[in-house]
């Protein structure tokens, strides 16, 4: 479980970040979405440590992430919204190099690899550099390197961007395994069709405030919209939004 309390994070005098409280629940798909400029990815940054907030709390699994960083760090996986894969190894060897990172044992590194690989259906590239990789390889290997440790909490930055229409479908049925898992999934969006196909539910973030959270229906039936899309742009356009 990922719980976030009134987090502020500004540069200089533009306010990324002014007061965002939410909780991302185990077993759940929890979405963020809010357009560009939000504020979504400063406030990920701060989940996973990258960041430190100019004020408020972040925990994981109730392990305060300014005092316990790197136990936090241990069990997150995080997609971020730089891929950064290292384009010498091949996509196994990326995912590989992280397993060591995180202390895994020969046997349990080839275990997990293996399931990745299966399970994100990369057999055709694994052994294949990643320098040329498409964007869906990419994304593949990222996700797989950063899952390897077994993470029960998930942070993704816009997880399908620049993915054709089969490798969406196919992260989709991914992050919905791994939220029947039980595990804690969190993701940033400024897709409505991502955020109405997997979220359980949806914060939606403006000028770095949270202007509502709950359910699409919830968040439909508070604004008496009939549709996700209609909604949100009813939440942007009531400037204070619904409820924080």
């Amino acid at each position: 479980m990922i719980e976030v309390d009134d987090l502020h994070k500004a540069f200089g005098a533009v306010k990324a970040v002014d007061g965002v409280s939410f909780a991302a629940r185990d077993g759940e798909i929890t979405g963020l979405l809010g357009p560009n400029g939000a504020g979504k990815t400063t406030t990920l940054r701060m989940l996973y440590t990258l960041m430190t907030p100019d004020r408020g709390a972040v925990r994981v699994d109730g392990l305060d992430a300014a005092s316990q960083a790197d136990a936090v760090r241990r069990r997150l996986g995080v997609l971020p919204d730089a891929r950064g894969l290292y384009k010498r190894l091949t996509a196994r060897e990326n995912i590989e190099y992280f397993a060591r990172l995180h202390g895994l044992d020969a046997q349990t590194m080839r275990s997990r690899c293996e399931t990745l690989i299966q399970a994100l259906e990369m057999q055709d590239i694994a052994a294949r550099r990643s320098e040329g990789f498409s964007q869906g390889q990419r994304v593949k290997t990222a996700i797989a390197r950063a899952l390897v440790h077994d993470p029960r909490n998930i942070i993704l930055d816009e997880p399908t961007n620049g993915l054709d229409v089969m490798a969406t479908r196919a992260m989709r049925n991914f992050l919905r395994k791994l939220r029947d898992e039980g595990r804690c999934v969190l993701f940033s969006s400024h897709i409505m069709q991502e955020v109405a196909a997997l979220c359980d539910r949806i914060v939606v973030i403006a000028k770095g405030r949270v202007v509502a959270q709950g359910t699409a229906d919830e968040l439909r039936a508070q604004t008496g919209e009939a549709n996700l899309e209609d909604a949100f742009v009813h939440i942007i356009g009531s400037g204070e939004g619904l409820a924080a």
